[in-house]
């Protein structure tokens, strides 16, 4: 039987680039055992796609509100997405930083 899994993709805005955030949030959604990828955007923003046990997106998406020490998070939007999204978008099996768009 397959586990449910929730698929969402993560916005994070502020002072979230060259901070070390994308390396925070690789170490916090491993830590849970959640799939993915986080990358830079040029406009400033940090992306990230989540994919896992329902409960356990939702912890993490809570924590992107904390970020590393040096960041200031003014706003997490979180959307849901179709879980094809995690093959079509290079997921694999773990949790990995990608290029910027």
């Amino acid at each position: 039987m397959t586990r449910q899994q929730r698929v969402v993709r993560v916005t994070i805005g502020g002072h979230v680039q060259g901070v070390g955030y994308r390396a925070w949030m690789a170490k916090e959604a491993r830590a849970r055992d959640v799939r993915g990828w986080v990358r830079n955007r040029s406009n400033g923003d940090v992306e990230a796609l989540f994919a896992g046990p329902p409960d356990t997106v939702e912890t993490l998406c809570a924590a992107c509100w904390r970020g590393p020490a040096h960041a200031r998070v003014d706003k997490v939007e979180v959307v849901e997405t179709d879980p094809a999204a995690v093959a079509g978008e290079g997921a694999g099996p773990s949790f990995h930083q990608i290029a910027t768009l």
